[in-house]
């Protein structure tokens, strides 16, 4: 069985950090965004190895909601 995860990617001075908001505690990093996204999905892969069936299903069910806001900076 499949299913689409969140990921989100952010960059900083070091490389790259991602990370699955379904999985609690599921990141990795990596020094370009290619490398960060190989290393992202093999820590997905490795992490659902390790749970039961039905709590992947529980934990991949949840919404995530994304939005970009416009903030004023004082």
């Amino acid at each position: 069985m499949s299913y689409k995860v969140s990921v989100v990617i952010e960059k900083d001075e070091h490389g790259y950090y991602a990370y699955c908001p379904e999985l609690e505690g599921c990141q990795s990093q990596g020094q370009s965004l290619e490398e960060a996204i190989g290393n992202i999905k093999e820590a997905i892969d490795l992490y659902l190895e390790t749970m039961p069936e039905d709590e992947i299903r529980s934990s991949l069910s949840r919404e995530i909601l994304t939005t970009t806001l416009e903030v004023k900076v004082a």
